[in-house]
């Protein structure tokens, strides 16, 4: 971990998602990628991997209906392990189950895509150092090629215990209906720098990391909002590094005319795709 999840960047904290049965997202989510109970109660779980800090929150809505195709939303929430050696032991524990997986070399990263029993994407990676990546003209080069499965493997040996402790939310992917849209929304307003570009989609972040949002129109320009109790993305947070920097966005937001509405100790906005960002310290 170099830094980039933390002050003074920019970053994404936490990830909540609406699910069909919360009990078997538990078991998925505890037993197969490895997180802990953090707290629980009849409709909602929020987990964690250091014993204090919450990562991922399950939510069962009421009358909640199935993931619908061609909507904005999840592509994939992105779990950042500290190192190869754990990514390692994930790998290993992970074949053991015999469920289904995708890999993917980045050159800037290594990754593993899993489907959760709801049809929520989740990445789980580890990052090469950021010395080994290759920038120009303020773009980093990232590419999709075939992973070294062997190699990783070959890390280490150590006994799966679950996630490891210093194991933090990496960047969120998401499906929007219009990019230039969400590319404005997200720079002009949140203060992201787009680092990259992909067949309709960019990649954004602060601080030089590779990204910590991405967004992309791969179900379709136009994709439309998901109902509000629909399985999917429910809210995730943008973390800033003091409320001055907080207040610039704010203001840069309200500016371009979007909404932001103070909730407990956390302000609330909508991206333009009606993606719900909890703006947190």
């Amino acid at each position: 971990m170099e830094g980039f999840h933390q002050k003074p960047n920019i970053y994404v904290g936490e990830v909540s998602l609406k699910v069909k049965n919360l009990d078997t997202a538990l078991t998925f989510y505890q037993n197969l990628i490895g997180f802990q109970v953090l707290e629980k109660t009849d409709r909602k779980v929020v987990l964690t991997t250091d014993g204090k800090n919450a990562l991922l929150t399950l939510e069962q809505p009421e009358n909640v209906i199935a993931k619908e195709g061609k909507m904005s939303g999840l592509y994939h929430f992105a779990i950042l392990l500290p190192s190869r050696a754990d990514l390692s032991v994930f790998l290993r524990h992970f074949l053991s189950t015999g469920y289904p997986l995708g890999a993917a070399d980045h050159y800037v990263s290594e990754a593993l895509y899993i489907t959760d029993p709801d049809g929520n994407g989740i990445e789980v990676y580890r990052d090469r150092p950021s010395k080994e990546w290759t920038w120009k003209n303020g773009l980093v080069d990232m590419a999709t090629v075939e992973l070294d499965g062997n190699g990783i493997l070959a890390e280490s040996n150590a006994e799966w215990t679950g996630l490891p402790a210093g194991t933090i939310m990496g960047h969120i992917h998401l499906h929007v209906g219009d990019l230039q849209k969400a590319e404005e929304f997200y720079t002009k307003g949140l203060g992201f720098n787009v680092v990259s570009h992909y067949p309709q989609a960019v990649f954004l972040s602060t601080g030089g990391y590779h990204h910590h949002i991405a967004i992309n129109t791969w179900q379709g320009v136009g994709a439309p909002t998901p109902p509000e109790n629909s399985v999917g993305l429910h809210w995730y947070t943008i973390v800033f590094p003091d409320e001055a920097v907080r207040v610039t966005a704010v203001n840069q937001l309200q500016q371009s005319g979007f909404m932001v509405r103070k909730e407990k100790d956390y302000l609330v906005t909508r991206d333009p795709s009606g993606n719900e960002i909890r703006l947190i310290l």
